[in-house]
């Protein structure tokens, strides 16, 4: 269907088109996209099996829909997503302030223009991308901003008494007809407003100022929530949680992998990081590892959730951290670092709320805390484990290493060091090319001194060596000269 030839109500009438309901719109939609293998929703990962399919349901059974879970868990991005839904174009009355539907009018200025003009009716086509609307709840949105309320101004202009509906100036929602409308936090409205809903989303009708309009509203309603909102700040009233059709519930994602995908997705990087910094499968690994680490942690509040939001900004600082030292160092290319991930405690202590003990400890202590954890639980993924308990004088895969240490008096490691100085310093630490050659030998080369390192640290961990942070970087040793030196 050409749409730039139909610009008249009777010429939409010849053309054949066909009206119908935004949840059928969107149901007929999908089944097509179901029908030949499309996905609906591209670009949200870890869903596949879970919310997705949850989400497709609603849809076929024309429900509004509620979708429950933490913060960073895609709730709004899956609302988004749903324009792709929709159908490029739809006619509406030239003027309607509520999309009229030429076929179906419901306001009072569409019904008197077609009255008035029949066939000659101008008609205009609202876009897809026109027919999204979103609102944050919060405690200070009114009815009047929701639904309408008598306009003043427009009364004096027209010459019109506040008698007549014509007054009226209408809200977002009446706005958003034949609209995907979306409510973000749902609890936070005050019951009052939630009261309101009631018969927009049932009978479809509205009050304004002791009007009684009887719109029937042609929308598709998505509400978003916290399950801490129930308890913390106000909850969902129960008719109207009898009124929305399905409430889905959204979770995190469940494996590294999916959290890693996400993270490459979302971060904000330029072409110059991406040239300049090269980041090691492992240290991508890790990095979501944390955000598992802080949502099993007991310093950190799992009620509220650790955002996807943290990995992602924390993902960016990660390659900053890397691209400032080589601009410091005059250097073209450079390699994400273990130490870089220092850079990363400010992504962490924004994104977590603490619980009391956390708030003891300090957010900055509990962020590098998270680190190490990642570090441990990755250790034997990729080296032999170590056990608490070993026999004395047994020779293990680390002795090597572990002896070296004792041997030297001390090894640092800059912040800032070169590329080149990086290496040679970890090259002079040859029981760790030795355990490397062992135990990951096909390792791309371009990771390989960041695995080095990694083992360092991992043995900091299990309590093999010491570490000590000093201005300028980090300084390894042995347990025993650790405790000597502090002696």
């Amino acid at each position: 269907m050409e749409i730039n030839n139909i610009n008249t109500l009777g010429q939409l009438k010849t053309s054949g088109y066909k009206s119908k309901p935004i949840k059928e719109e969107l149901r007929d939609n999908l089944r097509n996209k179901i029908k030949s293998g499309k996905l609906a929703f591209e670009g949200v990962h870890g869903y596949e099996n879970t919310v997705i399919p949850e989400l497709e349901r609603a849809i076929l059974s024309r429900h509004n829909i509620n979708l429950l879970g933490l913060r960073g868990q895609a709730k709004t991005r899956l609302a988004r997503l749903m324009l792709n839904l929709l159908d490029e174009y739809i006619p509406y009355v030239t003027g309607s302030e509520i999309n009229d539907d030429p076929f179906q009018p419901i306001s009072r200025f569409a019904k008197d223009i077609i009255a008035e003009k029949g066939d000659e009716t101008p008609i205009s086509w609202l876009n897809k991308s026109d027919r999204f609307f979103e609102k944050l709840a919060t405690p200070d949105v009114t009815v009047a901003d929701l639904i309408g309320d008598i306009d003043p101004i427009k009364a004096a202009n027209l010459k019109l008494s506040y008698a007549d509906d014509r007054v009226i100036h209408f809200g977002m929602i009446p706005r958003a007809n034949r609209c995907i409308f979306v409510i973000n936090e749902l609890p936070d409205l005050q019951a009052r407003i939630q009261v309101a809903l009631f018969n927009i989303l049932q009978e479809g009708d509205i009050q304004i100022r002791g009007y009684k309009l009887r719109l029937v509203l042609d929308m598709q309603f998505i509400f978003t929530a916290n399950p801490e909102d129930y308890t913390n700040r106000g909850s969902i009233v129960t008719p109207l949680k009898d009124r929305i059709g399905s409430q889905i519930l959204t979770h995190y994602p469940d494996s590294v992998a999916t959290a890693r995908k996400i993270t490459e997705q979302e971060a904000k990087l330029d072409n110059r990081q991406i040239e300049t910094v090269h980041v090691p499968s492992l240290a991508k690994d890790l990095l979501e590892q944390i955000s598992f680490e802080a949502r099993e942690s007991e310093f950190i509040d799992n009620k509220s959730g650790v955002s996807a939001r943290m990995s992602i900004t924390a993902y960016e600082n990660l390659l900053s951290t890397a691209e400032r030292r080589a601009l410091r160092n005059g250097e073209d290319k450079t390699t994400v670092r273990l130490s870089d991930f220092m850079g990363i405690i400010p992504a962490i202590t924004g994104k977590v709320e603490l619980v009391y003990e956390g708030e003891q400890e300090g957010a900055a202590v509990v962020a590098q805390n998270l680190i190490n954890d990642a570090i441990h639980t990755f250790f034997p993924g990729y080296f032999p484990k170590i056990e608490k308990l070993e026999k004395a004088d047994e020779k293990t895969a680390y002795s090597a290493i572990i002896e070296w240490f004792f041997t030297e008096s001390g090894f640092e490691l800059p912040d800032d060091a070169t590329d080149v100085e990086y290496k040679n310093i970890l090259d002079e630490i040859a029981p760790l090319e030795q355990l490397l050659q062992k135990y990951q030998s096909e390792l791309p080369a371009a990771d390989r001194y960041f695995m080095k390192e990694f083992v360092l640290w991992g043995l900091v961990e299990y309590n093999k060596l010491s570490k000590d942070r000093f201005s300028e970087g980090y300084q390894f040793k042995d347990l025993y000269g650790s405790y000597i030196s502090k002696l």
